[in-house]
């Protein structure tokens, strides 16, 4: 059977870029979360990530998760904010450093906590270097992130390449969830430019256009969460994924 961490990179490899959707536990109930799965799976979107900067753990998490599973027939993954949130109803999990942490935890400390949760629990891990952008929103505060500065892609390069170098199998950047706008395209570029693993950018995109361009210029998968959960009624929801899916691939193919 193949992991989910070689199913995504078959994704990006075929298809030139994936389309993630991630929702928020904490944002809804179990039942709505699983429907707007189903929404963003019926779109076409690649993988369905759980998970949030607060309070996605525990019975929200587990409830959902389970929900989300039952309902998709694409792979789920937990994207961590701690070592408790973990769930046994997924597919996998994000296996993150936050390399630009000024505190251990976050580097070390909560993957030596929840690894043999992990291990239990007999879910995939799936190594991913984390590296937090400006303006870094919620998940910079919470991370205590040393923030790489938006005008500086040497320094975004530098630190996913030392990702790299320590491990990773993916590389991941994030502005922030609800950050105003995603990452610069000379940014994206020079991460992409400076690494040979999949290259994930998550934060501040919240239209087709934006995901069209950052798998353009680079970037081998986009990660949205905010533009689908603050869209107002399911019917919008699911036709909002559509258009950020068919953006992605069409970028993919031309990209190929």
């Amino acid at each position: 059977m193949m992991s989910v961490a070689d199913y995504l990179k078959k994704r990006m490899e075929e298809d030139g870029g994936c389309c993630l959707i991630l929702i928020d536990p904490f944002e809804q109930p179990p039942a709505e979360g699983a429907r707007l799965a189903k929404a963003a799976d019926k779109a076409g979107a690649d993988a369905v990530l759980i998970g949030g900067s607060l309070g996605a753990q525990g019975e929200y998490l587990d409830a959902t998760a389970r929900a989300i599973k039952e309902a998709v027939s694409v792979p789920t993954v937990i994207f961590p904010s701690n070592v408790g949130a973990i769930s046994r109803y997924v597919d996998a999990i994000y296996f993150m450093y936050m390399i630009n942490s000024t505190t251990p935890y976050n580097i070390t400390g909560a993957q030596i906590q929840g690894a043999p949760v992990i291990k239990k629990y007999g879910i995939e891990a799936i190594p991913m270097a984390y590296v937090v952008l400006e303006p870094g929103q919620t998940v910079g505060w919470v991370g205590n992130a040393n923030l790489v500065p938006r005008n500086n892609p040497d320094v975004a390069a530098a630190c996913a390449l030392a990702g790299e170098y320590m491990g990773a199998k993916f590389v991941l950047t994030d502005s922030g969830s609800g950050a105003p706008s995603p990452a610069p395209l000379e940014l994206v570029k020079a991460v992409k430019s400076a690494i040979t693993v999949p290259y994930i950018n998550a934060g501040g995109i919240k239209s087709p256009e934006q995901a069209y361009e950052c798998i353009r210029n680079g970037a081998d998968a986009v990660q949205i969460g905010t533009a689908i959960e603050k869209v107002k009624g399911m019917k919008a929801a699911a036709e909002r994924m559509g258009k950020l899916v068919k953006a992605v691939k069409k970028a993919g193919k031309e990209k190929l």
